[in-house]
């Protein structure tokens, strides 16, 4: 039975993958390993082991922390866990990879003008009572 811990870092390594448009297949081959042996990563059905999860973060292009970021404490409140959920429910959405990765295309010069024009319209919703 797959342990809390193993499923976050599962949904995490599934997230990262489908956010850098990566396949099953391509990031096995990456780190050498049969494409089923991610999809069990990812549902937390098999434990990643400390070296292959350095594998994987290297793969990946992240730190090893990244795979626990956001994992829920048991003295944290319930609103710190509900923000998580809402999180990760966003970042599954087709249109926000889309959107990240159209974001990662553009050169660095670009990037900063439309964070900046994102924010400029995000205050402007805010302040004239659009939701």
């Amino acid at each position: 039975m797959a342990d809390e811990t193993d499923l976050h870092v599962g949904k995490r390594l599934r997230r990262r993958r489908r956010l850098l448009g990566m396949t099953q297949q391509d990031l096995a081959s990456q780190v050498g390993v049969r494409f089923q042996q991610i999809q069990k990563y990812e549902c937390g059905a098999n434990r990643i082991t400390a070296s292959r999860l350095f594998e994987l973060a290297k793969a990946m292009n992240v730190s090893v922390q990244y795979f626990f970021d956001g994992i829920p404490s048991p003295n944290a409140p319930d609103a710190a866990n509900d923000a998580e959920r809402m999180e990760g429910d966003i970042l599954s959405q087709k249109e926000t990879l889309e959107l990240v990765r159209a974001y990662y295309r553009l050169g660095e010069r670009p990037r900063k003008r439309l964070l900046e024009l994102a924010k400029a319209l995000e205050g402007d919703t805010s302040s004239s009572g659009v939701a």
